[in-house]
């Protein structure tokens, strides 16, 4: 009897110290959208993905669950990988709205396989796969950058535009400050590549964000077609 008492809690503490080493909690997501002309004017290049060039759009990168301090989890539930089945009906809508550009060419799986890894798994408490996408792809409806800053006249031409009339753009449109991520191109001219809002730790609303990431752009930056 002693020794089945001693297994049990043996038994007890190692499901509790699994539970621990997946900790999903975390204070509220970065919503993060890239700029596809951006992404491909650099030295690296992009290949499109194999359902066709995208459209001139910002396409969603990823949805990132994180903390107050500037630092976030990634990777914890090695046991639920992405599976394709369970968000079948918005596949197209994911081709569409969450496009992969990495080489070699590809259907966008291993994009969607790690953004779930990496980052869903760390809330999958509240977001299982099917909420993890759909909420993405419903922010990215909400957040219409490009209409956003087309409306202050903003174009992706390759021209250059100062960066706060950027994030003011953006900040009217939307209606939150964001975070201005730039990259160089060729030439190594610093362009608008990604922007990142804040949502709260259930992936419903837009808030102010608590911390914004590392990294900086020049005070002017292009905006290059696609």
């Amino acid at each position: 009897m002693k020794a089945s008492s001693g297994a049990l809690i043996q038994a007890l503490v190692a499901l509790s110290l699994a539970g621990l080493s997946v900790s999903k909690d975390f204070d509220f997501f970065y919503f993060v959208q890239q700029w596809p002309g951006s992404y491909c004017d650099t030295q690296q290049s992009c290949c499109y993905p194999t359902t066709g060039k995208p459209a001139p759009d910002f396409g969603v990168h990823g949805l990132w669950p994180n903390y107050n301090d500037g630092t976030y989890p990634s990777n914890c539930d090695s046991s639920n990988p992405f599976d394709q089945s369970k968000v079948s009906d918005l596949i197209s809508k994911m081709q569409k709205d969450w496009p992969t550009l990495a080489c070699p060419s590809g259907d966008g799986v291993t994009f969607w396989s790690h953004e779930w890894d990496k980052h869903g798994t760390c809330s999958e408490d509240v977001l299982d796969q099917h909420s993890y996408f759909s909420k993405a792809l419903a922010l990215k409806t909400q957040t219409n950058l490009l209409q956003a800053l087309t409306t202050a006249g903003i174009e992706a031409n390759g021209g250059s535009y100062s960066l706060s009339s950027i994030k003011s753009a953006i900040q009217s449109g939307v209606g939150y400050t964001p975070f201005v991520e730039c990259n160089s191109d060729e030439s190594g001219n610093s362009q608008l590549y990604q922007v990142y809002l804040c949502v709260d730790n259930s992936g419903s609303k837009l808030i102010e964000c608590p911390v914004f990431p590392n990294g900086k752009c020049g005070s002017q930056i292009e905006f290059p077609s696609f």
